[in-house]
């Protein structure tokens, strides 16, 4: 299996698991956080919904710069658009890594504000960085969700919640 095969195998695990979350957010706690420091439940959803176009634009750009085009979050009003956003940004991301060739993951690409480079890594790592980053703020949900004693769905096996004692 090539590493292209491999990450679209990941990417499906991976966004089947984040699916399963992004279901059980309520409608009704948009501005709800644990911590005055923490993203309100809105933010750190739609953050998580599209971070899987991270693929797309990490294969057909170069670099993103912040100064130049400020982070705008998609606008949502509901789960369904949580959810709808989510499918869109998978499939953008998908489709792109379906067409991409091993070469396509080895030019550099570069995060910026300005003249303020905040990284550098190639195109592979921008993947990787979208993986990770999904994953990272998917457990930040979960945690939302049990401090709202919302079920948490399993993982990579069932969770406390699905497990009979």
């Amino acid at each position: 299996m090539d590493i292209l095969q491999l990450l679209l195998k990941e990417m499906d695990q991976e966004s089947a698991i984040t699916l399963k979350m992004l279901q059980r957010v309520p409608d009704d706690n948009w501005d709800w956080k644990p911590h005055e420091k923490s993203m309100n439940m809105k933010a750190l959803t739609v953050h998580i919904a599209e971070l899987p176009s991270w693929v797309f634009m990490g294969l057909t750009t170069s670099e993103i710069d912040f100064a130049a085009s400020p982070y705008k979050p998609t606008e949502v009003k509901s789960t369904t658009d949580l959810l709808e956003l989510f499918e869109r940004s998978l499939n953008q991301g998908r489709e792109a890594l379906e067409k991409a060739t091993e070469e396509d993951l080895l030019p550099e690409w570069t995060m910026r504000k300005g003249d303020q480079v905040l990284g550098k890594m190639t195109k592979y790592e921008v993947i990787r960085h979208a993986f990770s980053q999904t994953i990272h703020h998917r457990a930040q949900l979960g945690v939302y969700l049990r401090l709202l004693d919302i079920p948490i769905p399993g993982s990579y096996g069932p969770s406390a919640d699905e497990i009979k004692f």
